[in-house]
């Protein structure tokens, strides 16, 4: 079992399509832990406060979930669990108050622990609530505040887990997801070398298992079924190759944003102004050289208070007399636009160079209702003030040559872009 699950796992890592290589390796992944996790923080003080409200619709767990959902591949569908049914009015923590602390009282323990023991102190807890309807599909919020505590949980991550281990985990019960998750450590620590402390990682595997998308590897006295495992592996591979075309338009997807930040970068230079390039992009290539070539290498010093946020921003413009940040862009191609507004809300309303700051949410032209319908969200109701302006794709490729030859400041942008 061992050595036929090794071979799984390195095929599974060599598959530009795994979830492995196309979720797990993807850098806008990184991007969105730390604003899910504010957003899950937001949840719990709108309960705390009274405001959250009885329904999921329009409210701040809404906007958190659907970021968690936009994710790709494993959680995909992860916003069906929190969704009100009303015949059988479930998850109830909407309309019995009681149930709704108990869930903040379960993110927040788990957003101020930094140990497995607290945080499945905090599980055992509220599952001794049996609150109706509210389980394991939970751990899929607190993946993002402890990645290497957690493990995601759906159908196909449970079915996945069966099939290798031979388990029998139900789904909707925490001491399941439980026992799965220590079966998952021993698998994990079993083969550390070709996965990661992430449990993203290994829950990828188990979703591409469970999905049918790889067999498990059968058990070691099992010769036929080896045999039959073997073929069916190299079916897959078959398979991997005729799914080249869809791989190809995501990489496309991502050469597409890399390439408006370039645009943004040249022009951003060509006005005078100093540029940071998001931390995580700068070894991107763009045209054969790394994306932050040339640009800057610190945040200014006013900026450190909310670096963490602020050095994921796509492109910022720094004025280098002042030091002061006078425009920030987030590139939002194909990816969810929620963590780049919450960056930005970062930048505005947590740093003192960027209080004063332009900013700009740069998207093709037909993105610019879901931009404006994610601005009108009410966890994002300090955005108005911000005057956060839509800059279309259109505008700056049409544009930006003469902006930068004869351009002065941030008019000839604001006069392209739009308010929203």
């Amino acid at each position: 079992m061992t050595d036929s699950l090794t071979r799984l796992i390195d095929h599974w890592k060599a598959d530009p399509h795994s979830s492995f290589n196309s979720w797990f390796l993807w850098e806008e992944r990184l991007k969105n832990f730390r604003s899910i996790r504010r957003g899950i923080g937001q949840v719990v003080r709108d309960i705390d406060a009274g405001t959250f409200g009885n329904q999921y619709r329009g409210s701040s767990l809404e906007t958190v979930v659907g970021s968690v959902a936009e994710q790709r591949q494993i959680f995909k569908g992860a916003d069906h669990a929190f969704l009100w049914k009303p015949k059988l009015r479930i998850p109830d923590i909407y309309e019995n108050g009681d149930n709704q602390r108990a869930f903040s009282r379960l993110l927040n323990a788990c957003d101020c622990c930094d140990t497995a023991e607290a945080v499945i102190a905090a599980i055992q807890r509220i599952d001794a609530s049996k609150i109706k309807g509210l389980g394991p599909a939970v751990a899929n919020l607190l993946y993002f505040i402890h990645p290497t505590l957690v493990m995601p949980f759906n159908t196909a991550i449970v079915r996945g887990y069966n099939a290798i281990t031979g388990g029998n985990v139900k789904l909707g019960r925490w001491d399941h997801y439980l026992s799965m998750r220590e079966g998952a450590i021993r698998l994990n620590s079993q083969h550390r070398a070709q996965l990661s402390n992430d449990f993203g990682a290994i829950a990828g595997l188990l979703f591409d298992v469970g999905s049918g998308r790889y067999p498990a590897p059968p058990r070691a006295d099992d010769v036929d079924g080896l045999r039959a495992w073997e073929a069916d592996l190299d079916k897959v591979r078959q398979e991997s190759a005729a799914a080249q075309k869809q791989w190809v338009a995501d990489r496309e997807s991502d050469t597409g944003h890399t390439e408006i930040q370039s645009w943004l970068r040249d022009m951003g230079r060509s006005l005078g102004y100093a540029v940071w390039i998001a931390s995580n992009d700068r070894g991107r290539l763009h045209q054969g050289v790394p994306l932050g070539d040339g640009c800057l290498t610190q945040l200014p010093v006013g900026a450190q208070a909310g670096a963490e946020a602020v050095k994921l921003i796509d492109v910022v413009w720094v004025d280098p007399a002042t030091q002061s940040v006078a425009a920030a862009f987030e590139v939002e191609h194909s990816t969810s636009i929620y963590s780049g507004i919450v960056r930005m809300l970062d930048l505005a309303l947590g740093t003192e160079v960027g209080a004063k700051s332009t900013l700009f949410l740069v998207a093709p032209d037909n993105r610019r209702d879901e931009v404006a319908q994610q601005l009108r969200r009410p966890a994002f109701s300090r955005v108005s003030e911000l005057g956060i302006r839509y800059l279309p794709y259109s505008q700056l490729q049409q544009h930006r040559e003469s902006i930068a030859r004869f351009g002065t400041g941030l008019k000839p942008l604001m006069e392209i872009s739009q308010t929203l």
